[in-house]
């Protein structure tokens, strides 16, 4: 592995991945609903939503990092399952801790925030993969990691626990919210 190539990558990458985010926070609305923009994209404002759309830029780099470094296949798992989990997690301890002191989110908190654990995740992944450690060692216990993060990733979107995570603030609602909500609304308020 080329690790001077490597560590390039790693930083170009906090870049791709923002903007990878920022495109799947729009891509739902913009093709209409399509099956593929509900798995990746953000279908509504919870945090969860979010998390899945700076995952999804995360798991898209480290594919292309993967096929144009060639890192040792075990312990470049390994190491982003790590940053995976890492990433995912501060952007949900970092939004709720700061909201316990404010009374709404604070959109540019969440914008600079969230830039700064892709930057953390990215450095961290480095450093595993390039340390003379034996994280490969964990491989297996990486893998039911990233497949338990999967099954989660699919689901939840679809299916969401009813906890504050999976609640759009916006609606009120969880999970795919249908453009015309009130639609039930208006219907009933004519047959009053």
């Amino acid at each position: 592995m080329n690790e001077r190539k490597f560590k390039i990558l790693e930083a170009v990458g906090v870049i791709v991945i923002y903007l990878i985010a920022t495109l799947l926070h729009f891509v739902y609305n913009l093709s209409g609903g399509s099956t593929l923009s509900i798995l990746f994209g953000a279908v509504n404002e919870s945090v969860w939503e979010h998390v899945k759309i700076f995952a999804v830029g995360y798991v898209v780099w480290s594919l292309i990092e993967l096929l144009w470094v060639k890192p040792p296949f075990k312990k470049f798992v390994t190491a982003k399952t790590v940053s995976l989990y890492f990433l995912s997690l501060s952007i949900i301890v970092f939004f709720y801790t700061y909201n316990l002191f404010t009374e709404e989110p604070i959109l540019i908190v969440d914008l600079i925030s969230s830039f700064i654990f892709v930057a953390l995740s990215q450095f961290i992944s480095f450093k595993l993969t390039a340390s003379d450690n034996e994280i490969a060692d964990y491989f297996p216990v990486a893998i039911l990691l990233l497949m338990t993060y999967f099954v989660m990733f699919f689901s939840f979107t679809v299916f969401p626990p009813k906890v504050d995570l999976f609640k759009d603030p916006v609606t009120g609602m969880y999970g795919i919210i249908e453009d015309y909500i009130d639609t039930g609304a208006v219907f009933l308020s004519k047959n009053a």
